[in-house]
């Protein structure tokens, strides 16, 4: 007997309320790191070459002039995560026709902040959650949280076929800006990253309903764990982002997408990718032999929003279903690991 097929019924997204614009970041980053430009003159476009005109920000500009430790992170990231986590969801589920109590099971994905207990067990009373509902917070995936949100929903509810699961994927990047660290990372993150939220509402067994999650899969590369993460201090998260992540896509990337799509029986799938900055997207285009320019919705989403880490991806999906996406997709990202999250998709159901 066929596995039943898993549908995404509904999806929304969230923006914290302070947009805060690239020239403001800007300036506010060249006084923060002024020696660290002087001393790498380099550095000094990246947040006009960044891609970015706008992001946004759980706090407002003028937070991130101060020092902050990591009791005062933890309490702006709880703050600003419950808010994203019920508008996000609330309008997930609003769209699938559903309310918090038809939820079976929910998977929240963040990684810029610790919540114990869990994001979902801190809303679960305003937002109507039952008290047997399945709890998975997923925790350290990162960049590719969105897509490894999604594909743990989608066994979860191929698992159980007709149960609700519910996949929230939250992050603040920005409440991890570091004044007291002045590394080549440091700089360079503060010219990418933004906050957002993805929500996405799953069930199996509604066969020709929405967008159809075919196929998942996951690949790591060995002798990778110094490219993309956190280390953690006193202070706070403290960024890892290897300078030869380019070029490491370059070089790597093709052949654990090509064997997927081999697998997953996908032709000629429209590309639905996690936009990590504009060198990163220039790699990928190269990567897999695409046409400079190819990754439009990629590069808007980057525009408007940043790289809000784990939800981003999920954003340029938003962009491709409202867009009418039809037939084969491929979604994919990258995160700490460093591995690649996929997954297969099939639109134009119902």
């Amino acid at each position: 007997m066929p596995s039943p097929q898993v549908a995404l019924m509904a999806m929304a997204t969230a923006v914290p309320p302070h947009r805060l614009e690239q020239a403001a970041i800007a300036s506010l980053a060249r006084r923060i790191y002024a020696r660290s430009l002087a001393r790498y003159p380099q550095l000094a476009g990246v947040y006009v070459n960044a891609g970015i005109e706008q992001r946004y920000s759980a706090r407002p500009l003028d937070w991130f002039e101060t020092t902050h430790d990591w009791p005062e992170r933890t309490r702006a990231y709880l703050v600003g995560a419950r808010a994203l986590f019920l508008d996000a969801a609330g309008n997930a589920l609003l769209r699938a026709g559903l309310r918090a109590r038809d939820v079976d099971t929910i998977v929240t994905v963040s990684s810029t902040g610790i919540a114990t207990p869990s994001l979902e067990a801190l809303v679960a009373a305003e937002m109507g959650f039952r008290p047997d509902v399945l709890r998975v917070p997923v925790f350290g995936r990162g960049c590719a949280g969105g897509v490894v949100g999604l594909s743990l929903g989608a066994r979860l509810a191929q698992a159980r076929p007709g149960e609700v699961v519910l996949v929230v994927v939250v992050e603040l990047c920005t409440l991890a800006f570091r004044g007291d660290r002045s590394t080549k990372a440091d700089v360079i993150s503060s010219a990418l990253f933004g906050d957002g939220a993805a929500a996405l509402v799953l069930r199996a067994g509604d066969h020709g309903k929405g967008v159809i999650i075919s196929d998942t899969a996951e690949h790591t590369w060995p002798s990778t764990l110094d490219i993309m993460g956190w280390t953690v201090d006193p202070a706070g998260f403290g960024v890892v982002l290897s300078r030869s992540l380019p070029r490491f896509i370059e070089q790597r990337l093709a052949a654990p997408v090509r064997r997927f799509v081999k697998r997953a029986r996908l032709a000629a799938p429209q590309l639905v990718l996690h936009p990590g900055g504009a060198k990163v997207l220039e790699a990928v285009e190269g990567a897999l032999a695409l046409q400079t320019g190819t990754l439009r919705d990629e590069r808007e989403v980057l525009r408007t929003h940043g790289n809000m880490s784990a939800p981003t991806v999920l954003f340029v999906l938003e962009r491709a279903l409202r867009r009418g996406l039809r037939g084969q997709a491929l979604l994919a990202a990258m995160g700490p690991g460093f591995t690649i999250s996929m997954a297969a998709l099939e639109g134009g159901h119902g």
